[in-house]
């Protein structure tokens, strides 16, 4: 299958996807959101890559080294045998900060007989505009653009330079390394050096996964999947991007192609949620330094995403010259959805503050600036929820009342007042309590359909739309609730296909989509669950999991059809979904499952 079989790796600074034949296809430096030095992904023709030809006698096999975000592709013919290990370093330095330069370090690893192999080395620097030259200087190899704007690419290897450059056979008797870096190192790298950094980075995984929880099932599921959200996290700032990646297509040869190295306060706050409960406070922590960080004044309304370092405009503009991922173009650099008006945002921010206060509230520092966020997100939801916005999908056209955007303005109200309660500030509960009741009754009122019955996408609509899914999960409902029930047997009925669920059928501004939103179908199997359909939820989740890639790894979409993985990649939104709903049903054994089954 013609899919997404790409592994991660990174250090919370930046992040490089390497494809099962260990070819560097992606590669941003000296950040998530910079210029690309390596964007194969984008145009196979003149992105750039950073790979290895052998033979066809070899094969390859790829896995991540257990509990570690350390990449490692074995190429083995069942005699010439030799491993590429791939990672980007990062590690605790002893003044208490973190090493994680721009680079990343491939670590050739001799393991049997005579293996040949050649070099194809050849970054693109700037989205591969203009021209990169490429060529030996002393200690290292230098590529060089300064046509658009001036970048430079510096590779560190202990073999013969000449023959790397120019993809001279190079034959494996013991191990090697390469350094790509975006700065000139001080000290010139050897193999002990790269040796080290392995360790130490090896070293900081490992350890940082044991203070994850251990679960009955799935924990290698939750385990890759919290690796990834971390990798996803920028630590200069504490922003969460929702995924590596630009403009890879939901659907190919179709134009829904954005830019993804952004940081959505949506996605990022259910990042933040999910990762709190398995206990990782510092992210938390440093997620909220970041959005107080963006709201200096008490009346300025929140974006709906930043950039990384905390931009507030990120112009969108084409990248004309690149073909983009199998055709399909235009390749995106920024996003105009910054500009839209989002209502829901406000709910998932007041359920973080509430959650970290109420698990972490000994440990909370800026306790005081969160008090004052409280009151004012409790007043910008008190004059805008009667409002129409863009709802959770980010119509381009059309504002309209999305029962998901009312929701979530009734949560902003239900955890403020949670917060009021556990900061012991009474003065403003009975006042807050009439608004939250207001808000709920529209809700009852406007959002419920007789006809179709079920909650719909929108108030005075027949449509129905997955994100309705999580009124449960926000408490504005039980999951027994006879109209919760039938609203998941609705949308069980209307949008699943093939066990993949349509965000909704709404023609919007591109059409009917063609491709599966993932974390939908974690939503509606979470639903399941807590409707007392246990077994049909396991079921739906195993398959759910076998559509991932080769690594366990998630992108945005998912293709009905073929069930090959599109969309920007690996997608933050998928991964924290599937933590939720692996934790969920980690909870459900076999006799539970026959029990279910017999009634």
């Amino acid at each position: 299958m013609n899919n997404l079989d790409y592994g991660i790796i990174g250090n919370c600074r930046s992040a490089a996807l390497v494809s099962k034949e260990a070819s560097i296809d992606w590669c941003c430096l000296p950040k998530f959101d910079s210029a690309s030095v390596f964007a194969k992904l984008l145009d196979d023709d003149i992105g750039g890559s950073f790979g290895f030809i052998v033979d066809e006698s070899y094969t390859t096999n790829q896995f991540y080294l257990e509990n570690t975000a350390i990449l490692i592709t074995r190429f083995s013919n069942g005699i010439d045998v030799f491993e590429v290990i791939d990672f980007m370093p990062r590690y605790h330095k002893s003044n208490g900060g973190y090493h994680s330069p721009p680079e990343f370090i491939r670590y050739i690893k001799y393991i049997s007989g005579k293996p040949v192999l050649k070099v194809a080395y050849n970054p693109k620097l700037e989205y591969a505009k203009g021209v990169t030259s490429t060529y030996v200087k002393g200690d290292f190899i230098v590529s060089l653009n300064n046509e658009q704007s001036y970048d430079t690419l510096f590779l560190y290897t202990d073999l013969e330079k000449n023959a790397v450059l120019e993809g001279e056979s190079i034959s494996l008797t013991s191990d090697h390394f390469f350094l790509v870096g975006y700065n000139e190192k001080l000290f010139v790298p050897d193999l002990k050096y790269a040796s080290l950094e392995f360790e130490r980075t090896k070293v900081y995984w490992l350890n940082w996964m044991e203070r994850t929880p251990t679960y009955k099932k799935y924990n290698e599921q939750i385990s890759r999947s919290a690796m990834t959200l971390k990798l996803l996290s920028y630590d200069k700032t504490g922003a969460v991007l929702a995924a590596a990646t630009t403009s890879l297509p939901e659907t190919i040869g179709e134009v829904r192609n954005w830019d993804y190295r952004f940081c959505w306060i949506r996605d990022a706050s259910m990042v933040i949620k999910v990762m709190s409960q398995l206990g990782h406070k510092n992210i938390a922590r440093r997620y909220l330094d970041f959005i107080i960080s963006l709201m200096p004044d008490k009346d300025e309304k929140l974006q709906i995403m930043y950039g990384i370092s905390g931009e507030k405009i990120l112009t969108e503009e084409s990248l004309d010259h690149l073909s983009g991922y199998k055709g399909s173009s235009p390749v995106r650099v920024g996003n105009a959805a910054y500009m839209q008006k989002q209502n829901d945002i406000y709910g998932i921010l007041m359920d973080v503050i509430h959650q970290l206060l109420a698990k972490f509230s000994n440990d909370i520092e800026n306790g005081e600036e969160l008090w004052t966020m409280t009151k004012g997100i409790v007043w910008v939801v008190s004059k805008h929820w009667q409002e129409p916005d863009k709802g959770i999908w980010e119509f381009r056209e059309g504002d309209q009342h999305f029962t998901f955007s009312k929701v979530l303005c009734w949560t902003a109200i239900d955890k403020a007042l949670k917060v009021a309660k556990l900061l012991g500030k009474t003065s403003k509960i009975a006042r807050w309590q009439l608004l939250e009741e207001a808000i709920r009754k529209d809700i009852m009122d406007n959002a419920w359909n007789d006809k179709v019955q079920a909650f719909t996408q929108a108030y005075n609509s027949e449509d129905l739309d997955a994100s309705v899914l999580l009124m449960e999960s926000y408490g504005f409902i039980d999951a027994k609730h006879p109209k919760f029930v039938s609203t998941v047997k609705a949308i069980e009925r209307d949008l699943c296909h093939e066990g993949l669920l349509y965000r909704y059928k709404t023609k919007d501004d591109f059409g009917l989509p063609s491709s599966s939103f993932t974390i939908c179908t974690f939503w509606f199997i979470n639903s399941l669950y807590k409707i007392g359909e246990e077994q049909k939820a396991a079921e739906q989740f195993e398959k759910l999991l076998s559509y991932s890639n080769h690594l366990g790894l998630f992108s945005e979409d998912i293709d009905f059809k073929t069930k090959r993985l599109l969309g920007n990649f690996p997608q933050a939104y998928s991964h924290l979904a599937l933590i939720e709903t692996a934790i969920n049903l980690s909870n459900v054994t076999p006799e539970e499952k026959v029990k279910d089954t017999l009634g």
